[in-house]
């Protein structure tokens, strides 16, 4: 599968102050996947280095932090020696082994010339419990399931992937249906690596459903396995609620529908090990739509997103049969689907997720974004409902230069804002300069 990072992988090898680099992600994200077929693609070596059963590179790292030695037992480990100019170096999980994260800050001091990529699923969770870091001593990139350029890319839709980024929306108009049949398997699918695999190998949502059952298995396991024990009721609260958050209208986060008397203290290290292992997405609430964002931004207010549309679709239990039924889908769960595809694509471009509710006021902007000088409010609407009543107040009152209502309907521009087609979101907002 062609994933969007490889453009900046590439970028980073290139650069001429590299650092090593930590891609962070969830589990089964196709971190080790990426990592290895990078080295394939631009590496003559590839030496990768899982710590999580490398019982001699776990000894190697506890010793001491002399490079000269650790590249030595790399190279005894590889089987061969090799140069640093095409030689990329993976460890993976390196959360397991915390000295050898630490190592990464004298591989950039000492051994610059080496490119060394370092992955852990649950790395997030490490830090937060005090992990030693090489602050300012490393690169980052995050990297979350496909997003809808990714998806159809896999699927073979090549074409339709281009147009999306040409940006033209009279070709878009004139494809629209098959972007709105894409969209709702996306929906239904997701952006989970193995889950696309599946489908595409087997053209079989119900096998697709049972990896993405599995999968919510796995991470629901990793509470028990890795979670501290008095928290994991808690974390299994949140994780559980998460769809009947969403159905809500405004889908706002609310402690007291985990349990009656619940309060955010009760809750916070729960929701903060769910994020840290990046199996959720918090869009904040604002108190005003100026720049900077997070300046108005309120911790205690916000919705909780899954990371992943079909994952959310799955745990909620949407059947594939409602693909079959005209635009169905999108009336199902509230419009929960499509709130949680939007904050999907825009997390994945690496924007953070505002909404935006006057106080006393009934009025709300789905999403907020701030990108170079603007602060763009963007209404969600889950079929082709042209009404935008939020928006227009929101507008009136504000004036801001961009405003967009995203919804299934075609490109249609007016004098105070924009519709752009769901499945074309995140590529029209990379066009504003």
């Amino acid at each position: 599968m062609e994933r969007n990072l490889f453009t900046k992988l590439e970028k980073w090898k290139e650069k001429k102050n590299r650092k090593p680099l930590i891609i962070q992600g969830a589990r089964q994200v196709g971190k080790t996947w990426l990592m290895k077929e990078f080295g394939a693609r631009y590496f003559k070596n590839t030496v990768y280095i899982n710590l999580d059963n490398n019982e001699i590179m776990k000894k190697v790292f506890e010793i001491d932090f002399d490079i000269a030695r650790i590249l030595t037992a790399i190279k005894i480990e590889y089987g061969r020696g090799f140069d640093a100019e095409d030689t990329l170096i993976i460890f993976d999980e390196i959360q397991e082994v915390p000295k050898a994260l630490a190592a990464l800050k004298y591989f950039n001091e000492n051994a610059p010339q080496y490119a060394i990529v370092a992955a852990g699923s649950l790395l997030g969770v490490a830090l937060h419990e005090g992990t030693s870091f090489p602050v300012g001593k490393v690169d980052f990139m995050h990297l979350y399931p496909l997003d809808f350029y990714e998806f159809i890319c896999a699927l073979g839709e090549n074409q339709l992937a281009q147009l999306l980024l040409f940006g033209d929306g009279e070709m878009i108009n004139t494809y629209s249906s098959r972007y709105t049949e894409l969209l709702k398997k996306y929906y239904y699918l997701g952006g989970m690596p193995e889950v696309v695999q599946t489908y595409i190998d087997t053209d079989n949502f119900y096998e697709a459903r049972e990896i993405q059952k599995n999968l919510l298995k796995y991470y629901e396991e990793d509470f028990s396995k890795h979670a501290p024990k008095e928290v994991v009721p808690r974390i299994m609260m949140v994780w559980n609620s998460i769809p009947a958050q969403l159905a809500k209208e405004n889908r706002k986060f609310i402690y007291g529908s985990l349990r009656e008397g619940a309060r955010a203290k009760d809750f916070e290290l729960a929701i903060q090990w769910l994020e840290d292992a990046g199996l959720i997405l918090r869009s904040y609430r604002i108190t005003k739509p100026a720049i900077p964002l997070i300046a108005y931004m309120e911790m205690n207010s916000f919705k909780m997103f899954m990371l992943d549309v079909g994952l959310l679709g799955a745990k909620a239990d949407i059947s594939a049969r409602v693909l079959l039924d005209g635009s169905r889908i999108f009336e199902e769960f509230k419009g929960a689907l499509t709130e949680q595809f939007v904050a999907q694509q825009l997390k994945s471009t690496g924007r953070e997720l505002y909404y935006y509710s006057a106080p006393n006021s009934s009025g709300e902007i789905d999403f907020v974004i701030q990108q170079e000088m603007y602060c763009i409010p963007i209404e969600v609407k889950a079929e082709e409902n042209l009404r935008a009543k939020s928006l227009r107040a929101f507008c009136e009152k504000y004036r801001p230069e961009i405003a967009i209502r995203s919804s299934m309907s075609n490109y249609r521009k007016q004098d105070w804002m924009v519709n752009v087609p769901l499945y074309s979101l995140d590529k029209y907002l990379d066009a504003i300069q």
